[in-house]
């Protein structure tokens, strides 16, 4: 038996490791054999690279572990100034407006922490995966039949076009979730999903940004933007004060309280950059764009076709109605049988698609790798010829 064997398509069969299972290859986990156990939930199976918690209901992003560095980043500078700033403060203004500056910037810092978490732990528009190819249009006189898949199902076109608002917009298919994207929809390479309305996938709060978080996140960033300036201002006010009572120069009053300059020089180069983020988010609002669209698309050179103007891009995003994920990740799993086009494959231009497996399992090279099935290989081999007649 042959490593390696030549069809017209260039099909290269590598070596294999080991045979997977069903389950492995469909990527969920077979219930237990006992009449009595319970089916897996969605949320244990899921084939994303996303953290649940509480059964469930909150959905992290795979670097959910970088909100331990953002909240610190947002409780240091809050602690340092309520610890040694406001104390000073509170001498020089009257009994009315201590409270205040002390109270204000703790109301603030609790709001820009709640909306990290909500931002982190909600869904952002999960499109939920197919779990086998979708039916070729019935007009296919324009699709390539070189290659044919089980159930004779011709390959798929890699892009539609879709009309939007009287405007020709192009539609991609994904070979990992196995569907057809709607508009402004994308996959995210690191939590393995496609995601409705996609806008990026922010590092801060490890997790994608898309329909159904972007409220919150604009929340977040805004909120952030303002506690910088909060602090930044009062830290001034503080130094200038200082400045007065012990008439002392710049330098010496940052030396009677350097947790002042240290606060001034942090939330100035915070500020920058969530303000920075705040404004650039502002215009996306007014001008009804993501962050994926604005760096792709380059919508100043041609028409965007989702541009209601300023008053109804600001309705659409902000004030519309406030949509439910599309998945319940609590309800019971469909464990379905695994043919040997399993979830993990599909037909694309052609050509067999899907996550490849670098080393273990079979290595099918067609411009891509993707997994082979259950079979060994003397029955792949065979299944070729049989494709290629």
């Amino acid at each position: 038996m042959t490593n390696s064997v030549h069809v017209d398509e260039k099909i290269i069969i590598g070596r294999m490791d080991s045979t997977p299972s069903s389950s492995q290859l469909s990527g969920l986990h077979e219930p237990d054999a006992d009449k009595g156990a319970k089916p897996p939930r969605v949320y244990q199976v899921w084939k994303g690279n996303n953290k649940f918690f509480l059964g469930g209901r909150l959905i992290f992003g795979p670097d959910a572990r970088s909100l331990t560095t953002t909240i610190s980043m947002i409780l240091a500078p809050i602690i340092l100034f309520i610890a040694f700033v406001s104390k000073d403060l509170i001498q020089e203004f009257d009994q009315h407006l201590d409270k205040l500056v002390v109270a204000l910037p703790m109301v603030l810092v609790c709001l820009v922490l709640l909306l990290l978490f909500l931002t982190s732990c909600t869904d952002p528009g999960i499109i939920p995966r197919n779990s086998r190819p979708p039916e070729p249009d019935d007009d296919t006189s324009n699709l390539s039949t070189d290659w044919t898949g089980y159930h004779n199902i011709p390959s798929l076109p890699l892009i539609k076009d879709v009309m939007v608002n009287g405007m020709v917009v192009k539609v991609k298919y994904c070979p990992t979730c196995m569907l057809y994207r709607p508009p402004r929809c994308s996959h995210c390479t690191l939590c393995n999903n496609c995601v409705e309305r996609f806008d990026h996938h922010c590092p801060w709060v490890g997790q994608c940004i898309g329909k159904l978080n972007y409220r919150f996140f604009l929340q977040f960033v805004s909120l952030t933007s303002i506690l910088c300036l909060y602090v930044l201002a009062f830290c001034c006010v503080n130094i200038h004060k200082i400045m007065n009572r012990h008439r002392l120069n710049l330098w010496g009053a940052l030396l009677k309280s350097p947790a002042s300059g240290i606060l001034i020089l942090y939330t100035f180069v915070a500020g920058w950059f969530v303000g920075g983020l705040t404004t650039f988010h502002l215009y996306l609002v007014l001008t009804n764009q993501t962050t994926y669209e604005n760096f792709r698309y380059h919508y100043k050179r041609k028409m965007n076709p989702y541009n209601l103007g300023c008053l109804g891009n600001i309705r659409e995003i902000l004030f519309s109605k406030v949509h439910k994920s599309r998945i319940n990740f609590r309800a019971l799993a469909k464990v379905e049988d695994s043919p040997l086009v399993t979830p993990s494959m599909s037909m694309v231009s052609g050509h067999a698609m899907g996550p490849g497996n670098s080393k273990s399992n079979c290595d099918i090279e067609i411009d891509v790798r993707c997994n082979a099935g259950v079979q060994d290989s003397e029955d792949i081999m065979k299944d070729m010829h049989r494709f290629r007649g």
